[in-house]
């Protein structure tokens, strides 16, 4: 049983991830309510040595304090740059996308492959892995961030081209936040990019970003904004065509990489451009060292692990725990053909759970949302004990809610006490716990019970689970791709007279009722992060979204309070300002059981071929293979004579 998801909300919607700051994996962001900062708050920040550098042109800048690289920085010190180009790296689909027809990975309609937005796209600006949220220009060449944060200007590298040899100007700049924000992309990148309220054009090489939205979380969202030529779909007639028509079109990028050869959905190729504009600048050097990098597609997980132990690619990064134990294991492994890594991080986890949707009447009263919670035995279903059971929106971080709620948080919370459960000003969420003792299971089911009959559903004289209305206690839970099984808890279910169906859907179709919210429960993972990203936790749970179709608020979610503490974490001008923000979230969402929590683990798990060295240094921020932040991919290289 796979235990660990990784469905990115960005990929439910055909697009990839929008900010990369935050490393959202996932995820397309997007700002529900304004985030401007409330009446009375400071409209700027002083730039002194403990805080941001405002009002002047910088080579990097920090959310809470001035960038750790100087301006004459050489290179990321989790990046080697005497690292030999050559060789080739195979990879599979890193996420459930098993096939791919599009090459615009913006849009709603059709899949695109993996490894565009790796390899491909460049942002104006790059994330530092060991820092926390401090980003440096790429495209850009240095940025300016306005006293009173109203706006942030980038000037761009004179060097900067696309891969066909056109200059990367701020006309090129606008044209893609245009597109991104058109009714023609993904509705998550309009809502991300809400905090905006223009581009301008000032002259060939600078483009300044006016702001309604003045948090740091804006800025950051504006500097991972990615850069495609404004060549990019212009039809023979010379016409630019609508952007989601642009499909089959190679996209015109910046990036190290172009496209090769392609298999028809099954197989793609990139090439590395040999006249890459930054390879030899700070932020790249030592980086993308493969001369090649192929995926190739696989539609079940079985098969693609016995494809990676025969040597048909290189990295297979492992979700389910029981497979990391029992197949991660070997003669290959024991004479170190294939190295087994926990690759352990410090990047926090968002929480990955079954999201109850709540446009269903079913889950509409919480009562019955938390008896579920009470029926959902994780010890049982963890044996392995590979994973920790998730308890916070912001899993291993300093923003997940503790003890009582602070003065901070309180000021936060107490307008709204009417409206929140009595928990949320006690101690922080703690699910449920069995120790697999079938007493403490028993009790979690009585308590169950007692929370179902409460809210009005009683034993029928057939045996099933009813409210008044005779209605059966029925729900879906919709899986896509291979069968999954959850036997203990089924039984769980049906001690109380509840009907678990479980629905295997191809990812296509799974694609299509997310879209539409056509759904009962599906399971989710909230995404991993330096800093929470509250652009992204209003796309999953802000109110504008919950009823526009394609968008990533799965549980119909519609709170003012939720909608209010995540302006407050935008608009925080402090680090303890968004820790108590966050933490006063963490404490409604989780004590409004608007999902069941599941797991969370630290560690990137996976097993490699021994064929590449890799630098010195690891960053504390980083994955395996499905973002900007995929440290191997594009630090790693062929060690020489360990060719395939």
């Amino acid at each position: 049983m796979d235990r660990r998801r990784w469905i990115g909300a960005a990929v439910s919607a055909g697009a990839a991830g929008v900010a990369p700051w935050s490393a959202a994996r996932a995820v397309a962001r997007a700002p529900s309510v304004s985030a401007a900062a409330p009446a009375g708050a400071a409209s700027a920040v002083p730039a002194d040595a403990a805080g941001p550098v405002l009002g002047r042109w910088t080579h990097g800048y920090a959310a809470f304090g001035p960038p750790k690289l100087p301006p004459d920085y050489v290179h990321f010190a989790y990046a080697d740059p005497a690292a030999p180009k050559r060789g080739t790296l195979y990879l599979r689909n890193p996420d459930r996308r098993s096939t791919f027809d599009k090459f615009n990975p913006f849009t709603i309609r059709g899949q695109s492959p993996a490894g565009l937005m790796i390899f491909m796209f460049e942002p104006l600006a790059v994330s530092a892995g060991d820092e926390l949220s401090t980003m440096y220009g790429l495209l850009a060449e240095s940025l300016l961030v306005a006293p009173d944060r109203s706006s942030i200007t980038f000037r761009l590298h004179p060097q900067a081209r696309f891969w066909n040899g056109d200059a990367v100007t701020a006309e090129d700049v606008r044209h893609s936040f245009e597109q991104l924000t058109s009714k023609f992309a993904a509705p998550g990148y309009r809502i991300a990019y809400g905090g905006v309220e223009r581009a301008v054009v000032v002259d060939e090489r600078t483009v300044r970003f006016e702001l309604k939205d003045r948090s740091n979380d804006t800025l950051f969202t504006i500097g991972s904004l990615v850069v495609f030529s404004r060549k990019w779909g212009v039809g023979a007639d010379g016409k630019p065509r609508r952007f989601d028509e642009i499909v089959t079109e190679h996209p015109i990028t910046s990036g190290p990489y172009t496209i090769g050869p392609v298999d028809s959905g099954k197989r793609i190729e990139f090439k590395r451009n040999p006249d890459y504009w930054a390879r030899d600048l700070p932020p790249r050097r030592g980086f993308f060292n493969f001369e090649r990098v192929v995926y190739r597609y696989y539609k079940d997980q079985a098969v693609a692990r016995e494809a990676f132990k025969a040597g048909e690619f290189d990295f297979f990064k492992e979700y389910s725990g029981r497979a990391w134990v029992r197949q991660h294991a070997g003669p290959k492994w024991d004479d170190r053909r294939i190295v087994k890594d926990d690759f352990p991080t410090a990047t926090g986890q968002g929480l990955q759970c079954y999201i109850l949707n709540l446009r269903r009447p079913l889950f509409q009263d919480r009562r019955v949302r938390e008896a579920l919670v009470w029926t959902y035995d994780f010890n049982t279903l963890n044996k392995n004990s590979l994973y920790q059971r998730a308890h916070s929106l912001f899993n291993n971080s300093e923003f997940a809610a503790e003890g009582l709620p602070s003065a901070g948080e309180l000021r936060l919370l107490e307008p709204w006490r009417a409206e929140l459960p009595p928990e949320v000003f006690g101690p922080p969420y703690r699910a449920p716990d069995t120790g697999r003792d079938p007493a403490r299971l028993r009790a979690n089911l009585l308590k169950a019970r007692a929370l179902l009959a409460d809210a009005g559903w009683k034993i029928a004289p057939d045996g099933r689970l009813r409210n008044a209305a005779g209605q059966a206690f029925d729900f879906e839970y919709l899986v896509p791709g291979e069968a999954r099984a959850f036997p203990e808890w089924e039984k769980n279910l049906e001690k109380l007279g509840i009907a678990l169906k479980i629905r295997n859907v191809d990812f296509a179709l799974y694609r299509r009722r997310l879209e539409s919210y056509d759904f009962d429960v599906v399971a989710m993972a909230g995404g991993d992060f330096t800093l929470p990203d509250p652009s992204g936790l209003a796309a999953s749970m802000g109110s504008a979204g919950a009823d526009q179709p394609g968008g990533n608020n799965f549980r119909g979610l519609k709170s003012r309070v939720v909608d209010a503490l995540i302006q407050a974490m935008g608009a925080a001008q402090t680090l303890p300002a968004l820790r108590d923000a966050a933490r006063a979230l963490d404490r409604v969402v989780m004590w409004n059981h608007w999902q069941l929590p599941d797991l969370w683990t630290a560690n990137e798990r996976a097993s490699h071929w021994n064929r590449f060295g890799q630098p010195k240094v690891r960053p504390l921020y980083f994955d395996i293979d499905t973002s900007l932040q995929a440290w191997p991919l594009t630090t790693w290289w062929h060690k020489e004579g360990a060719a395939r």
